[in-house]
């Protein structure tokens, strides 16, 4: 099954960049296909390949921080590839 995750990885204090900067280039690494933009993160793939990088990076993004937040949304399929019909 392929899905579509979108996060938002908000740290809640002074020096917040380093951990956001960190997450997002490990999720480069991963081998998935990952898509940016100023508000967030998209990563896209086979639910198997892609909640087992989130598990292991969302943990290592959370204990980078002193306090924050991480908002996810998934979507059953692949939406990479979407363009506006409009």
């Amino acid at each position: 099954m392929e899905i579509s995750v979108e996060l938002t990885l908000t740290p809640i204090q002074d020096d917040f960049e380093p951990p956001i900067i960190e997450f997002i280039q490990n999720l480069r690494n991963s081998g998935l296909t990952v898509m940016e933009n100023p508000l967030s993160t998209q990563v896209y793939g086979e639910y198997e390949a892609v909640m087992g990088v989130l598990q292991k990076e969302m943990k290592t993004a959370l204990e980078a921080m002193e306090r924050g937040l991480l908002y996810m949304k998934i979507v059953k399929s692949n939406r990479s590839d979407y363009e506006p019909h409009f």
